[in-house]
């Protein structure tokens, strides 16, 4: 492993590698599922999404797949920004906003899945 200074502190290396890989294979498991349950219900269609919708176990998986791809979606924006930004100000602004935007668009999943209508 290459041992560079980084003002922000970047010492992630094997951990993200391995997030990535994993959150990787739950994002392909996620959509095999998702195909699985359209071919089983003869292809899909809304009344298909409708009722799952209304599903505890659908709702879990949804869940656990966005978590993943926004997880996933960090990392490889972080080492975008570590990799081509080379003014740690400028790379913690932007990094900033990036982790801002990830959790609203979590929490915008939870409101899709547990809202109301």
């Amino acid at each position: 492993m290459v041992k560079r200074p980084d003002p922000v502190g970047a010492h992630y290396g094997l951990r993200d590698w391995v997030i990535q890989r994993v959150s990787a294979v739950v994002m392909l498991l996620y959509t095999l599922y998702l195909i699985a349950l359209a071919i089983a219900s003869g292809g899909p269609s809304y009344s298909l999404l409708a009722a799952l919708r209304t599903s505890t176990p659908f709702r879990l998986a949804s869940f656990v797949f966005m978590t993943a791809l926004l997880y996933h979606a960090w990392i490889g924006v972080r080492d975008i920004y570590m990799d081509y930004l080379h003014a740690a100000g400028v790379r913690l602004a932007l990094e900033s906003i990036t982790v801002i935007v990830l959790v609203a668009y979590l929490g915008w999943t939870i409101q899709i899945l547990w809202g109301g209508a």
